[in-house]
């Protein structure tokens, strides 16, 4: 079966009429059970972000941040498998979930910082602040590995699998299609797969590894690899922020109830370029991202909640916030000031170690040595 055969998972279609498709009827108990609030607020989380995000690659062409990874296009599959997860557990971003990051409470300023240059990390991972949020990780794929290690943990430790859904725990990883060819991923799996950990590998399909194009690196769908290793897996429509949610959240309980892993290709689209560093007209044609655009997930969860009667003061006020969060990131972003050269020594280890101190001492040496001739 070709990608394009293979069913979707799909609640709203592209003009944003809920049409289910066959696949997405078992879906459909957890999406009506969603009130008026917690849908208009995957809209606001969507708009939010994408203004944020077109505010952050803004300041990188200023000359603000070295480096920027777009995630436009992207909003639903992230907004709707973050506002999945429950609040205990754990998740594991690659270097573009800013919506992820965001919904779980991680200041945007502290990516921000990262991409500037002015931090090793970012964020404190076990602040509760970030709600269970780890850091980005820029090597493809290996976030798979501290995720399966997480959850492998947890089943040891008994923190799963115990019959409390308001305890139970389980873990989120995000990847993309270009990272899912990577050892790093296959092996994550199996050792997964290997000790039933909860582990949720969540594959947004976004069609470009840079510049490599998803059929080029597989012949098959990609939701196909997790099947491969006994891993229970759903091809989900990654543009529409319903069908995102509800099979997030039925994977995710089924992995903290004890069922082991379980895998999701979310098929969306990178609307902008891999990271600014990147020049998507050298490799796919205007066509293709025309036909996506048409997909958009925003404008779709918007026709979704017109059709049913959402007030016009609604999307003002989203609108009105998303460029307060624009303004406020560009604002606070222009206010940071360089680190002092003694962050490198810091979080090396997990403890005081004497080897940082030694280092950092015959640092200081080696600089006060050039103070006389600076004078």
């Amino acid at each position: 079966m070709t990608s394009t055969e293979t069913p979707l998972v799909r609640v709203l279609q592209a003009d944003g009429s809920y049409a289910p498709t066959p696949e997405a009827e078992q879906y459909l108990p957890l999406i009506d059970a969603l009130s008026d609030a917690e849908l208009e607020q995957f809209y606001r989380d969507m708009v939010v972000i994408r203004a944020i995000d077109t505010q952050a690659t803004n300041l990188q062409r200023q000359g603000q941040l070295a480096l920027w990874p777009p995630s436009r296009g992207q909003e639903a599959a992230q907004v709707g498998s973050a506002r999945a997860a429950r609040t205990q557990d754990t998740l594991f971003p690659s270097y573009r979930e800013h919506a992820v990051t965001r919904i779980r409470g991680v200041d945007p300023l502290d990516i921000i910082s990262v991409m500037r240059g002015n931090s090793h990390g970012g964020w404190n991972p076990t602040d509760p602040k970030n709600g269970n949020t780890r850091i980005y990780t820029l090597v493809l794929g290996s976030q798979t590995l501290h995720a399966a290690g997480f959850g492998m943990g947890l089943v040891l430790d008994g923190k799963t699998a115990t019959g409390d859904v308001e305890r139970d725990e389980a873990v989120v990883v995000y990847y993309g299609d270009g990272a899912s060819s990577q050892g790093d991923v296959h092996e994550a799996m199996v050792f997964a797969a290997s000790y039933n950990a909860p582990v949720l590998f969540f594959l947004q399909n976004n069609h470009w590894a840079i510049s490599v194009p998803v059929d080029t690196q597989s012949k098959v769908p990609l939701v196909g690899r997790g099947a491969g290793y006994g891993i229970p897996s759903v091809r989900v429509d990654g543009n529409d922020v319903l069908a995102s949610y509800a099979v997030s959240r039925a994977q995710l309980d089924d992995a903290r109830a004890g069922g082991g892993p379980r895998a999701i290709e979310a098929v969306t689209y990178r609307m902008g370029a891999h990271t600014t560093s990147d020049d998507p007209t050298k490799y796919r044609g205007s066509d293709e991202e025309q036909a996506w655009a048409q997909r958009d997930p925003i404008t779709r969860m918007r026709a979704f909640l017109e059709g049913r009667g959402a007030a016009a003061s609604l999307f003002d006020d989203v609108e009105t916030e998303a460029a307060d969060a624009a303004e406020d990131l560009r604002s606070r972003t222009g206010a940071l000031t360089a680190p002092g050269r003694e962050l490198m020594f810091d979080h090396v280890y997990s403890d005081p170690h004497p080897l940082m101190d030694e280092q950092k001492a015959w640092l200081d040496d080696y600089e006060a040595a050039f103070e006389g001739d600076a004078k």
